[in-house]
């Protein structure tokens, strides 16, 4: 059994990216947890002290349903401010994550591609590589990072694109990353937005035709330590 730690920015990101290679995980016997740094939601208001707060919590509600398809066994909430990360100091985001990974003593982590368009993204990525320099004996020995479909294909500025060399097949939990994200009420648009069960289909079955499979999600390698 495998010990796997999530680290996502927004409540959503740990299915989006990752829910069906977390079924998997589960599948075979892993443990499987995810922090949540951001709130979520209240970035779409013109001031944060303006969110519904029904609305916020409902997301957090909604978290842990999809965590129940996937099969997490526990999600964290640290409420970071939405889209607003780069107003804290990257430290005090590091020590968050360097705090869970101290906790869980996770084997592997999964986190964001550091080259997002979205602020919190990138700040989530370097927060996780700073917390887990190779220091000493202890520390993860596999870390990657995933693709979130309406911010890593949108970053047209970024000259350092996805580039997925790890794959893997879902075509048996597709299906239940796909009714993972339909608990996300408030975040599942319909097609053609990427952030629709349509798209998340697609996105799987190019990745899969890639490595002659029905379904994959794609990941960036960014250590190996054997």
């Amino acid at each position: 059994m495998k010990k796997i730690l999530v680290i996502a920015a927004h409540p959503d990101d740990e299915i989006l990216g990752i829910g069906g290679t977390i079924a998997k995980h589960v599948k075979d016997g892993d443990e499987c947890f995810a922090i949540i740094l951001g709130e979520g939601m209240t970035s779409r208001y013109d001031r944060r002290e303006l969110a519904d707060n029904n609305k916020v919590q409902k997301l957090h509600e909604d978290t842990f349903r999809a965590a129940e398809f996937v099969g997490y066994k526990n999600v964290y909430m640290e409420n970071l401010l939405d889209n607003r990360f780069d107003s804290v100091p990257l430290l005090d985001i590091t020590k968050i994550v360097e705090r869970y990974i101290e906790d869980i003593k996770p084997d592997i982590i999964y986190t964001h591609f550091g080259g997002d368009l979205n602020i919190d993204h990138r700040i989530t990525f370097e927060a996780v590589l700073t917390a887990t320099r190779p220091i000493g004996h202890e520390y993860v020995k596999e870390i990657y990072v995933f693709e979130t479909v309406s911010s890593t294909e949108w970053n047209f500025s970024n000259t350092t694109n996805f580039k997925p060399n790890y794959f893997v097949d879902i075509t048996e939990t597709l299906d239940t990353k796909l009714k993972a994200m339909e608990c996300y009420v408030s975040e599942l648009r319909e097609f053609p937005h990427p952030r629709s069960n349509k798209n998340l289909k697609v996105s799987a079955l190019k990745w899969g035709s890639i490595i002659s499979r029905q379904y994959a999600e794609a990941f960036e390698v960014v250590r190996i330590i054997k």
